[in-house]
């Protein structure tokens, strides 16, 4: 059987040869998906058959996505669960879809909000999420990319559609024993936070709408799971980074040290 489906050509992506996966632990393969932040892939982590990356709370990111194949594929993209361009929670066969050219590369920023607009993704915690604004949480910590070709025969003809589209207050301590609250305190909310996908700042993003005939199952599907670091450290997938109590701190304190008496930045 065959299915006409609606995509989306990104009018102003960076679209080029394939992208090769950055350093850090084992690459997702062909790295056909990668997390980008400041323009840099992230690190990606196998654990118990899944792909991990580390949430850098407050931080924007981008999702880079590349065809392998020789033809054109729709890529369907989701973010905690929700269609990067519409928001939907669909099944990947009838999500709307991002189109690459053979061998193309792109990289999607954002939330599609209008024919020109898109709002940026942004690591956040749960509470401040897309997801829950929507009322759509089931999926957090969730970045999926499934891939469908174009097939190679009876493409429709007027497959380029010519208009555009989007896409009360505690009690006092002394301050050693503040100092060392505080500090638990803030351990303990870092441990109990989960990472999810804000909805950012608008930044241009005009995309072209299509129709496609494309294969009925998908070549390849990449799931991957982003956490904040305490959570990747509970999972056992980053080593422990222990915090020094106050009092043990000051046991290592030494005496002197080489050079001379910096000034204190305000001050210079």
């Amino acid at each position: 059987m065959n299915y006409r489906f609606i995509c989306l050509i990104a009018a102003c992506l960076a679209l080029g040869a394939g992208a090769r996966s950055g350093v850090g632990a084992s690459p997702v393969p062909d790295a056909v998906v990668e997390i980008l932040v400041d323009g840099v892939p992230q690190p990606r982590y196998a654990h118990e058959g899944r792909w991990y990356v580390e949430a850098r709370k407050g931080r924007e990111y981008a999702i880079r996505i590349r065809n392998p194949y020789a033809v054109r594929v729709a890529v369907a993209l989701s973010v905690d669960g929700l269609n990067t361009i519409d928001a939907r929670e669909t099944t990947a066969q009838v999500a709307r879809k991002w189109v690459l050219g053979p061998h193309e590369t792109a990289t999607i920023s954002g939330w599609q909000t209008s024919r020109t607009d898109a709002r940026r993704f942004e690591f956040t915690t749960e509470a401040r999420s897309y997801g829950q604004a929507l009322g759509k949480t089931a999926n957090l910590g969730m970045i999926s990319a499934v891939f469908f070709r174009e097939r190679t025969s009876g493409i429709i003809a007027d497959a380029f559609a010519d208009h555009r589209v989007s896409r009360a207050p505690a009690p006092q301590s002394a301050p050693a024993e503040r100092e060392a609250a505080s500090a638990a305190g803030a351990d303990q909310r870092a441990r109990d936070e989960y990472a999810a996908t804000g909805f950012g700042r608008r930044t241009d993003h005009a995309v072209t709408q299509v129709w496609l005939d494309l294969e009925d199952v998908p070549v390849q599907t990449v799931n991957v799971r982003y956490e904040f670091r305490p959570q990747l450290v509970r999972l056992g997938i980053l080593p422990s980074a222990s915090p020094i109590a106050p009092l043990q701190r000051r046991e290592r304190a030494r005496g002197f040290e080489p050079g001379f008496s910096p000034e204190p930045p305000h001050q210079r």
